[in-house]
């Protein structure tokens, strides 16, 4: 056995479709994000089965794993590029999203080069201060790309909730709307996109009464964790188990609930406070911060986290019947999927049959 993540994408599948179902009465597209999974193929695959209108993924190695699906889909970058990358961009992908004057003009003369013309949306800052022009320098920015010959452009983006938490709404989203209508009267051009942002403006973008110009949404976490981003919290009728991670049991003893000895910091900064002053029925898995982000591992049931280091996790077992060399099943939030599928200790499996969920499971 070995420390794996499972991967269901019939639940993939059915998370994306239901999604793409839900938004389709309010005229909004699906764009599948599949950089929390290293653009699996699998991952994608299923999300295109689901309806996705394309696939995007902010690295280049997993636009370019999208490659190798039956059908190529639409393929957009959805971090600013580098001006680095602009050659092997213009290659694997087919939409960037951009901010940058120097890149947009980099972007053109390696498109021309390559005979191509490349699609670029211009991400607008709504107040979150990750990536964005300023409202007062987007006419601009529309006018360099539109003398660039070898750029077309696609739409207009916007992107909140990430770095600052800021929420989407009808405020900022009209916004949005405001400026793609100015934009296209302003050049006489028809804009084919406005991506409003990600999975955190689903609740928005169902409730609200007018979505305006908002006519796609780029989401990951959504299809893959059935989660609101805003609050994590479920979305009701999606699978929130496409995931699975499972670790072995290496050790399980009854030991004192307090540590003792004179006490300094632990191998990642201050040790974890534990509870109760009896004996604790503990086992520690072959698994650490090296294989994932501790945070977002969701025990079984019955079962606590006690800590964890670089290779160990420790767990209070409570009144499971757990022995050395059985597997306890872990569900998992964003950053546990992100660095479990990053991490080479961790197999990855997909399939395609509904069979796993969280349980504790002897060999």
């Amino acid at each position: 056995m070995t420390l794996r993540l499972e991967t269901d994408l019939d639940k993939v599948e059915q998370n994306t479709r239901i999604l793409v179902d839900r938004l389709a009465g309010a005229g909004i597209r699906v764009t599948g994000i599949t950089k929390a999974v290293l653009g699996s193929p699998g991952v994608g695959a299923a999300m295109l089965r689901g309806g996705a209108r394309g696939l995007g993924d902010s690295r280049i190695p997993n636009l370019a794993r999208l490659a190798d699906l039956d059908r190529l889909p639409l393929r957009t970058l959805i971090r600013s590029p580098m001006l680095s990358q602009v050659t092997r961009i213009v290659d694997v992908a087919d939409i960037s999203l951009n901010t940058e004057a120097v890149v947009l003009a980099a972007l053109d003369q390696a498109a021309s080069r390559q005979k191509r013309i490349h699609a670029v949306v211009l991400m607008i800052e709504l107040g979150d201060l990750r990536e964005g022009i300023a409202l007062g320098d987007a006419p601009e920015a529309v006018r360099a790309v539109l003398g660039h010959s070898s750029l077309r452009l696609a739409g207009l983006g916007a992107n909140l909730a990430c770095q600052s938490g800021v929420v989407p709404d009808d405020r900022n989203m009209g916004i949005l709307t405001g400026l793609a209508n100015d934009i296209e009267s302003l050049h006489g051009i028809s804009l084919d996109l406005v991506s409003g942002g990600n999975s955190a403006n689903l609740n928005w973008a169902l409730h609200t009464d007018d979505v305006g110009r908002i006519d796609e949404l780029r989401l990951g976490e959504a299809i893959l964790l059935g989660v609101d981003p805003l609050y994590r919290t479920p979305i009701p009728g999606l699978h929130t188990d496409a995931f699975i991670l499972s670790a072995e049991v290496i050790e399980v003893a009854m030991k004192p609930a307090q540590p003792w000895g004179d006490r300094a910091q632990a191998a990642f900064g201050e040790a974890p406070v534990r509870t109760g002053s009896a004996t604790v029925h503990q086992a520690i898995l072959a698994l650490g911060r090296q294989d994932v982000d501790p945070d977002g591992l969701q025990p079984p049931e019955g079962i606590t986290i006690l800590g964890t280091s670089s290779d160990h996790l420790v767990v209070d077992l409570g009144d499971h019947s757990i022995a050395v060399g059985d597997e306890i099943d872990f569900g998992v939030g964003y950053g546990t999927l992100v660095r479990a599928m990053t991490s080479p200790f961790v197999t990855k499996i997909e399939h395609r049959q509904s069979a796993i969920s969280g349980r504790c499971r002897a060999p």
